[in-house]
């Protein structure tokens, strides 16, 4: 059974970072695109930020870019989202999700695969 698992929500203040994590078990999705994608309250589910299977090419949404950082560790079958300076408009339950192509890394990327999500909360 493929599972996507993320960790690494919490509730911080503006500024503050965070890592999430997303681990992926019952097969390898090395050759496959991942990203993150977010839910904010009361609104529709977003693209923020994808990678290739290789981890070469990186894709963001302009509202997160030059603050998060997406990467992936192959080896241990995971992908990452750094996310500095927060800010409160970034609230909302993040996803991890893969999509079965290699390239299919930016904002039009149609996810096979969905983590069931982690909340963050950013608020002063």
């Amino acid at each position: 059974q493929v599972q996507l698992v993320e960790s690494g929500g919490g509730l911080v203040h503006p500024g503050a970072s965070l890592r999430l994590s997303c681990a992926a078990s019952g097969r390898t999705f090395s050759g496959n695109a991942m990203g993150w994608f977010r839910q904010a309250p009361g609104k529709e589910r977003e693209f923020v930020a994808g990678i290739s299977g290789a981890g070469v090419r990186r894709y963001y949404v302009d509202s997160v870019e030059g603050r998060f950082t997406i990467a992936r560790d192959n080896a241990k079958n995971t992908v990452y989202l750094e996310m500095n300076s927060l800010k409160l408009e970034d609230t909302g339950v993040y996803y991890c999700a893969a999509a079965e192509g290699r390239f299919d890394y930016r904002d039009d990327m149609s996810p096979t695969y969905w983590g069931q999500g982690t909340q963050v909360t950013v608020s002063s």
